[in-house]
């Protein structure tokens, strides 16, 4: 995925370089406005999905064809943010991610009907606890986790391609292996992400680059969080009905 296809011109300042304290402070900073970001985005989605359940608002659309403008309309904001962040300000690209959040939360609102609270729950704790260990190993590893990742892209193609298919053919049985393998290839995503949106860090970017890899960090571990949250739900959430 091309979160960071956009040039990060480095420029050099009359002066002595930035010491190594220096670029690792800003590198912290740097980080934590990402997780922050990403934080506040993910509130935001469940805050979303939450009230689309309890107001009924999202069991009256479910049963219109508006649905599949809400279940669509997440990918339309992904791929305006990723290919399309070049030509617009970091604040515009900063509204897209809360936009994409806030609906992204309103497609997630179904969930809060088939699985019980306590499950979702359950299972976010969990969610939040695995994506912390795999970020902060990719942060803080040595190894170099770029070879992996040609590996996990086809991991994800491989998971939207069956997904579609099980759509068609509503199969438990693949539902079962999807939910497996997805856990496997975002746990991986998110180290290689994280490790990714490190090395993608310039101490000269203006404070407008900096603002744009700001959103895109947040925005690519974001989808990390929310695709590993769903895959486990699946595996472990309780359904209402069962």
């Amino acid at each position: 995925m091309s979160y960071y296809d956009f040039d990060a011109r480095k420029s050099r300042d009359a002066g002595f370089p930035p010491s190594v304290a220096e670029i690792d402070a800003g590198l912290r900073a740097h980080m934590q406005r990402i997780y922050g970001y990403m934080a506040g985005g993910l509130a935001l989605t469940g805050l979303v999905a939450y009230l689309a359940a309890a107001s009924g608002f999202y069991q009256s659309i479910a049963a219109t064809p508006l649905i599949w403008l809400v279940m669509l309309a997440p990918l339309g904001f992904v791929l305006v943010l990723s290919f399309g962040i070049q030509r617009m300000a970091a604040g515009t690209a900063m509204l897209l991610f809360w936009l994409y959040a806030a609906v992204m939360g309103l497609s997630l609102g179904g969930i809060f009907l088939v699985f019980t609270g306590e499950s979702i729950a359950r299972v976010f704790f969990i969610t939040a606890a695995t994506f912390g260990a795999m970020s902060l190993y990719g942060y803080t590893t040595r190894s170099d986790l770029s070879r992996f990742g040609s590996f996990l892209m086809m991991g994800l193609i491989g998971i939207v391609i069956a997904s579609l298919v099980n759509i068609l053919i509503g199969s438990s049985a693949l539902q079962f292996a999807i939910s497996i393998i997805g856990v496997i290839v975002f746990v991986g995503l998110t180290a290689y992400d994280t490790q990714r949106i490190k090395a993608m860090y310039l101490e000269s970017d203006s404070g407008e680059i900096a603002g744009k890899k700001a959103v895109l960090g947040a925005l690519a571990l974001y989808l990390d969080f929310i695709n590993l949250f769903m895959m486990l739900l699946q595996l472990f959430g309780h359904r209402r009905d069962s």
